[in-house]
């Protein structure tokens, strides 16, 4: 007889409702900095697994030392380079079944920023506008960029996101927000990436104010 080969755990996904999972301080991050993805249930699961689609490596696990409800386990990439940029799923299980698994997260992108020049970021008709009207923010680079990511800090919702059509010079992407409420006011910033890397963002653009009067 040969040597045993290496362990294969077979997990059962689906026994129980998903998990929720979110990022701190962000889902779109420069590389070098804490990123913490939490996964949380309001049931009873003291155990929770992470997983990056398309990695080879096993999920990473983290089990609970307080197994009270709701439950909740930190995953803490640090610090965070091009390797961690991808689309991230969680899910929860009990230490009594542990191949019994819930049913997976919603996915959660993980855009990495820093790799090229920033882009700019404008507004027509201009950054301080009344209710109602329509505005588009204006997202341009000088080197090639075929995607666009627009996000306001402190929003909890993921970036926007457009593709070019036509991928000839000027670089521009145009987000339309129609019609402009309180709810579009706070301070953007755009980045740019191509389709071939698309978890891997350029520096941010300058900061750009969305003041809604009315």
């Amino acid at each position: 007889w040969s040597a045993p080969s290496d362990p294969l755990d077979i997990l059962v996904a689906g026994i129980y409702r998903k998990p929720s999972l979110s990022a701190q301080p962000g889902p779109s991050v420069p590389r070098g900095v804490t990123v913490t993805l939490q996964c949380g249930s309001e049931i009873w699961l003291d155990t929770f697994h992470l997983h990056r689609e398309g990695s080879l490596d096993p999920p990473q696990h983290l089990r609970l030392q307080d197994t009270s409800a709701p439950s909740q386990a930190n995953f803490t990439l640090s610090p965070v380079t091009s390797g961690h940029q991808g689309t991230y799923r969680c899910y929860g299980s009990n230490s009594t079944s542990p191949y019994l698994l819930s049913q997976p997260s919603d996915p959660l992108e993980l855009l990495v920023s820093g790799m090229y020049r920033k882009p700019s970021l404008s507004a027509q008709p201009g950054p301080s506008v009344p209710r109602g009207v329509n505005v588009t923010l204006q997202c341009g680079s000088e080197i090639w960029f075929d995607t666009f990511h627009l996000h306001r800090e402190g929003s909890l919702d993921p970036p926007q996101h457009l593709r070019l059509q036509d991928t000839s010079a000027p670089f521009q992407a145009t987000f339309t927000l129609s019609p402009v409420s309180s709810a579009h006011q706070g301070t953007y910033r755009c980045y740019g990436s191509n389709s071939t890397s698309p978890y891997l963002l350029s520096q941010p653009s300058d900061p750009l104010e969305v003041v809604v009067s009315g």
